[in-house]
């Protein structure tokens, strides 16, 4: 094949893709806290009920940024006096001088679907991607704007196609690596096709296993307090 088609031949290749629907391009999220004092008994749990329960967890160390980059303002916009919320992406790398030859990863997290209100998940659009080192002067060059930025240190489990991590969030670029709550972020999730409502039940049962060690909900951002786009 000539080096002519072969962009041809990969669009294709995508667009099939998407037809039939084989490509992760949703996340089924489920999330929760659990206090410092009691994060140890956690572990040791999901060390039971997790694959590989001979090993020791995967631990990650990594540097995240949200950019935010903003639509601009047409007649209808301005006739309705609301701007159009912002895309959000946020690139991820890892701190661990060991993975130093690991690439980036730009991630695009969509808004969740209203969907059912019986559905046991959060379900959202999810898209990652790996991409070099250059990409925040790439986004700052386009116009994103950052936003927050933060390092999150903790383990990594799985259990079949489910990823359950348990994190500490740090300021970023503190030496003293201060945190920002006296607490652990949980989350379980799957990126999965579309469609795939099936394993918001598995997450549902693997969540009860959990308990009362760890309430693990679909969190309503609707109720979160925001701060306005200005």
């Amino acid at each position: 094949m000539s080096s002519e088609n072969q962009p041809t031949a990969a669009m294709d290749s995508l667009l099939q893709a998407l037809q039939v629907n084989i490509i992760p391009n949703q996340e089924y999220l489920l999330q929760g806290s659990i206090l410092d004092t009691q994060v140890q008994r956690l572990l040791h749990r999901l060390k039971g009920l997790c694959d590989n329960v001979e090993t020791a967890p995967e631990q990650f160390f990594d540097y995240e940024v949200c950019f935010s980059l903003r639509a601009p303002m047409n007649e209808q916009t301005l006739q309705m006096q609301q701007a159009p919320p912002p895309l959000l992406l946020r690139v991820r790398r890892s701190n661990d001088p060991a993975d130093s030859h690991m690439p980036f990863q730009l991630r695009y997290i969509g808004n969740p679907e209203l969907g059912d209100a019986k559905r046991p998940t959060l379900v959202r659009a999810s898209f990652d991607i790996s991409c070099s080192p250059s990409i925040i002067d790439f986004l700052t060059e386009m116009g994103c704007r950052m936003e927050f930025e933060y390092t999150v240190k903790g383990y990594l489990f799985r259990k079949g196609r489910m990823k359950i991590t348990v994190s500490k969030i740090f300021k970023a670029m503190n030496m003293n690596q201060e945190p920002l709550s006296q607490s652990y972020l949980v989350e379980l999730s799957v990126l999965a096709p579309s469609g795939s409502d099936a394993v918001a039940e598995d997450m549902r049962v693997f969540a009860e296993k959990l308990k009362p060690l760890v309430i693990l909900e679909k969190i309503d951002y609707k109720r979160l307090a925001t701060v306005p786009y200005d």
